[in-house]
């Protein structure tokens, strides 16, 4: 068996579907490599069984949190504290080489040759080329370097409070020191980022081996018709859309049918999650959000649940940015429901004023 291994990491039951979905577009590519995931306590014991059936390895570990709050206040988000937990990939020492994926990425292309690289292979990211982004990157497990770096964030933080100004500072000459562990964007390309430079994107876009829904956009926080299955894809991203779709391809095809209710217990899922665009205060909904996948009944016509979870979803997407203005949350709607509500609210006032 393979001393090489893909790695990811899940922090509760809904960043769990990422990972599953990523698993099986590895196994769609054909890798010869192992598949590995790490888990917090707040994965749901029914969401693990499922992450068994694809992973070879499944390891809980500790939450790490940077405490760099006021780091992290500077890029209005909090919550990407947890992320240190991903720190925790170079204690996987049964494996001798390592490519770390975020479970919102997507493997379009095989990409094993990924392990012909050394560390710390990464991608510049998008925002500030002379950092590498952290989604994607090629490691050598060691529980010294594990040391080293957990040592060093105590000493010096990080500069955006999450994982990837940390590794950016301990592994500081990354932009001048050796250009082989410069990885090709295909390797890490960021659906968002390709809206900036659409032209590239569509020149390229038969090349892209990894495609990664960096920020806001995550393919489960994306309106889905049970019925059509076809996600809705706001015009933002709709460059992207045949790749988005592709995400719930996979999704319809290999994980719906394993998923329960179960997963929808309020309490299995905490607020920490890898890259926490959504609201502290949301996590009974997000909790809800792989058990309610669960009830729907692909292409046949919609239902109840298919309605309810159509609602979960809105709100969800709400707390996220992502709104569909032009759609079900256009003005014209949503003053509809605020006038319903309030002719619903004058006639039982009317209705306990004649009565008293």
């Amino acid at each position: 068996m393979s001393k090489f291994a893909w790695v990811t990491l899940t922090t509760n039951d809904t960043y769990s579907l990422g990972a599953l979905v990523l698993a099986h577009s590895l196994k769609r590519a054909k890798t010869a490599h192992q598949l590995a995931v790490l888990v917090t306590p707040n994965v749901s014991q029914a969401m693990r069984d499922r992450l068994k059936e694809v992973y070879n390895v499944v390891q809980e570990v500790n939450v790490l949190d940077s405490q760099d709050a006021a780091n992290l206040a500077l890029l209005s988000r909090p919550e990407l504290g947890v992320t240190f937990t991903k720190l925790h990939c170079w204690r996987l020492v049964q494996f001798e080489k390592c490519v770390f994926l975020d479970a919102d990425t997507l493997v379009l292309q095989n990409c094993d040759e990924l392990f012909e690289r050394e560390e710390l292979s990464a991608a510049p990211d998008v925002s500030w080329p002379d950092c590498f982004n952290s989604g994607v990157f090629v490691f050598k497990p060691s529980v010294d370097t594990f040391a080293q770096i957990t040592e060093f964030a105590v000493k010096n933080g990080s500069f955006d409070g999450g994982d990837q100004g940390l590794l950016n500072q301990f592994f500081a000459d990354w932009s001048t020191a050796d250009i082989k562990k410069h990885l090709p964007f295909v390797y890490n390309v960021t659906a968002y980022a390709s809206y900036c430079y659409l032209p590239a994107f569509k020149q390229f876009r038969d090349k892209i081996k990894i495609l990664h829904f960096a920020g806001k956009l995550k393919p489960w926080l994306i309106q889905f018709n049970s019925e059509t299955k076809v996600a809705s894809v706001s015009s933002e991203y709709a460059h992207a859309q045949d790749l988005i779709q592709l995400w719930w391809n996979i999704f319809c095809e290999n994980v719906i049918q394993s998923l329960s209710t179960e997963m929808q217990t309020p309490g299995n899922v905490a607020s920490d999650r890898p890259a926490g665009e959504m609201a502290q205060g949301s996590t009974t909904l997000e909790a809800g959000l792989a058990g309610a996948l669960s009830q729907l009944r692909i292409g046949q016509q919609r239902t109840p649940e298919q309605e309810a979870y159509e609602n979960q979803m809105r709100r969800q997407c709400w707390e996220s940015g992502q709104i569909d203005y032009t759609g079900a949350d256009s003005f014209e709607n949503i003053w509809k429901k605020i006038s319903q509500t309030l002719e619903r609210k004058t006639d039982k006032e009317s209705e306990e004023t004649g009565s008293s």
